[in-house]
């Protein structure tokens, strides 16, 4: 009988569903009778074809994106897109950035290589989303990254800009959270994220683009990061990350086929993420020993940073999770403390089993 796996709060690249995991164990050396590894086909072969058209139908299944929106599989990750982002829709002109975090400051600091950017509210040393934004009229765009992996901060509801009064489309930088719950599109003009943290491996970035934003692209774009040309091309312009797009898929057909509270699909990935996320800053909140620093209202499923009380003791907290079977707690090293990233593939156990981690170790050293 083999032993469980340990529960890997890695944030990212994290962990996998274990079934999708020994799936693509079964099919390493012959995917489907065609006497090939997925990572030896073609990626314009028939097999590779039916495999990326499944992952782009589910995956839009899964998140109702609309018919004008593209799904682009793409390279080059969340950070390549700070890049590409305004290489396609800045025009060479106004971009207005909300700053949250680690990522949006990263976001904002590349796009003022391509065009006039202005900070339109920044997080500064508090611990919540900032109100009274400042949108300019004639931006090309508004940026905000709706989680922030690092600072754990959380969009629970995207930004109307029309409410707040501009007519600019919405970029979201969800990489952190996507698939993890619905997205409300209509507020979206354009969506990405790295697929390595709720979604599969490393390598595969994943774009939702909305029709009219496409065919903008400055003229230092390289072709291969002009949404219009990947569009055109179904992403295949270049040889996209072919086993990446594979496994994604599997994952896709892992959460249409999950069942909890009475729910499937992404509803019920949603309503587990909630269950985990209660459990564990409840758990924190409870304690006098363990501190989250996040505004309640808008800390993030996703990642839950925490600090302990008397860090003397953070490298012996880190020795005995990880004998306890629990991996990679260790916070960014820009911020220290401690990080567990519940990501889908966190099974309510996992979460369970930190919490009482947690208490005893309290108990024992607090």
């Amino acid at each position: 009988m083999t032993s469980p796996r340990p529960f890997n709060f890695s944030p990212g690249p994290a962990t996998l569903p274990e079934p999708v995991l020994r799936q693509v164990a079964a099919e390493m050396l012959d995917w489907q009778g065609s006497g090939m590894s997925v990572m030896e086909m073609s990626h314009r072969g028939r097999e590779f074809i039916s495999i990326a058209e499944r992952a782009e139908a589910d995956l839009r299944e899964l998140l109702a994106v609309p018919a004008n929106f593209r799904i682009l599989f793409m390279q080059g990750g969340g950070l390549g897109e700070n890049a590409i982002v305004p290489m396609n829709l800045s025009r060479g002109s106004k971009v207005d950035m909300v700053v949250t975090g680690s990522w949006s400051r990263k976001s904002a600091a590349e796009a003022r290589r391509y065009a006039d950017v202005q900070i339109a509210a920044d997080i500064g040393a508090s611990h919540t989303i900032p109100g009274d934004w400042r949108l300019r009229s004639d931006a090309a765009y508004v940026h905000v990254c709706t989680n922030e992996t690092i600072d754990g901060v959380e969009f629970h509801e995207l930004p109307d800009l029309a409410a707040l009064g501009s007519p600019a489309p919405l970029v979201i930088d969800c990489s952190s959270h996507l698939l993890s719950r619905p997205i409300d599109w209509s507020r979206v003009g354009l969506a990405f994220g790295g697929a390595q943290k709720n979604i599969g491996p490393a390598g595969l970035t994943l774009v939702f683009v909305r029709d009219d934003l496409l065919g903008h692209a400055l003229d230092i774009c390289p072709t291969a990061f002009n949404y219009q040309t990947v569009a055109a091309a179904q992403s295949m312009y270049n040889t996209p990350p072919t086993f990446a797009i594979y496994v994604a898929g599997l994952v896709f057909q892992w959460v249409k086929s999950l069942a909890y509270a009475g729910k499937r699909g992404l509803a019920a990935i949603e309503q587990r993420n909630v269950d985990k996320a209660a459990l564990l800053y409840a758990a924190l909140d409870a304690s006098g020993f363990y501190e989250n620093r996040v505004d309640a209202s808008c800390r993030s499923r996703m990642n839950v940073p925490f600090f302990l009380g008397n860090e003397a003791l953070n490298d012996r907290f880190l020795a005995e999770a990880k004998t306890a079977g629990l991996l990679q707690l260790k916070g960014h090293k820009s911020v220290g403390g401690m990080r567990a990233s519940i990501y889908n593939a966190m099974p309510l156990e996992g979460v369970e089993t930190l919490v009482a981690f947690l208490k005893d170790f309290e108990a024992r050293h607090g």
